[in-house]
């Protein structure tokens, strides 16, 4: 996973105690959006552990055990998310167990794609563009971080291996 380091919040934010990766036990979990929710999932958010039993479907873990314990955090923060759709996405987090990533938008719906490119933010489609067509992820940063007024370095790259 790879992010850039900007926050803005009618201003432009640049520190590293931002980071928009961090590490949560065995998950990498990646955030755009408000940054209430985007804090919680990474900081205060205690991920349930898969057991041996979960690893063997990932995505049904996500749905059925990890997606209940984010909204009973989000819910013991105090954070709700109004119902009126008509807003754009408030928060996206990717969010990767054993080597395997999850996108789950502000509705708590997870997706996932077979290709395993995924992207969110504001560079993200400029940043996904450029991983198919075979750029490196540090490229695809820069490339977005070009185009994009709301992304900029430095760059924070995290891998995890798949199991």
């Amino acid at each position: 996973m790879g992010a850039d380091s900007l926050v803005t919040a009618n201003r432009k934010y640049n520190h590293p105690d931002m980071a928009k990766i961090t590490e949560r036990g065995q998950y990498l979990i990646a955030g755009a959006g408000l940054s209430s929710f985007c804090d919680v999932a990474q900081h205060i958010f205690n991920p349930p552990k898969p057991t041996e039993a979960d690893k063997k479907n990932l995505y049904h873990f996500m749905v059925v055990k990890f997606i209940p314990a984010l909204k009973s955090c989000f819910k013991d923060n105090d954070l709700k998310l109004e119902s009126d759709k008509d807003e754009e996405t408030r928060f996206s987090l990717l969010v990767a167990i054993h080597g395997e990533v999850f996108d789950i938008s502000d509705d708590f719906a997870i997706c996932r794609d077979a290709d395993g490119i995924y992207g969110i933010g504001s560079g993200s489609s400029l940043g996904i563009g450029a991983l198919k067509s075979g750029a490196t992820v540090r490229k695809a940063l820069r490339i977005a971080a070009e185009k994009d007024p709301y992304t900029a370095a430095p760059f924070l790259i995290l891998e995890q291996k798949r199991g």
